[in-house]
């Protein structure tokens, strides 16, 4: 994909972004224009409240199940692109990790021309192995993720997924 692609991607991204907070804007600056006219105050004793029916509580229901459902589907991207996006130095490389538990993982780190096999849990790392020669070789020059770790997806890669290229 190319560098102007996606930029025009980006900034058309954007200007959607701005529109949509330049209308909610307009709506909040218009909001009191509007209801300057109806008067506040307590409903006449005529009046009744509308009964509540079975519809108005499977909207509601329904409403509550959606934002769930938006809040988890949220939390577990989140959770797959854990190591979308992560910039450093080449010094220090996390070369791949798998987990063994609900919070242990293990991890391959590579420091220089040396790997590390780590054993990350809560509130503690422990060297497992320092292993003598590299089991998973550097990445070469041609490879065209520069700044992704092995495993984990880049930018590009996604960017064109999505974009069905």
């Amino acid at each position: 994909m190319s560098r102007t692609l996606m930029l025009s991607v980006i900034r058309g991204m954007a200007l959607r972004g701005l529109a949509v907070a330049a209308a909610i804007a307009a709506l909040c600056l218009a909001a009191p224009v509007v209801f300057a006219a109806e008067k506040f105050g307590a409903p006449k004793v005529t009046e009744s409240a509308a009964p509540v029916g079975a519809g108005g509580l499977t909207q509601v229901t329904l409403s509550l199940l959606l934002v769930l459902a938006a809040v988890f589907a949220a939390a577990w991207v989140v959770r797959r692109l854990r190591g979308f996006g992560k910039f450093g130095n080449d010094a220090l490389k996390v070369v791949t990790e798998i987990a063994v538990g609900t919070k242990e993982r293990v991890v391959l780190v590579q420091v220089g021309s040396q790997q590390l096999l780590l054993g990350v849990a809560p509130g503690r790392v422990s060297t497992l192995h320092v292993l003598a020669e590299p089991v998973i070789s550097q990445p070469s020059a041609s490879t065209p993720t520069e700044g992704a770790t092995p495993g984990t997806p880049d930018f590009k890669a996604i960017l064109k997924r999505s974009l069905g290229l």
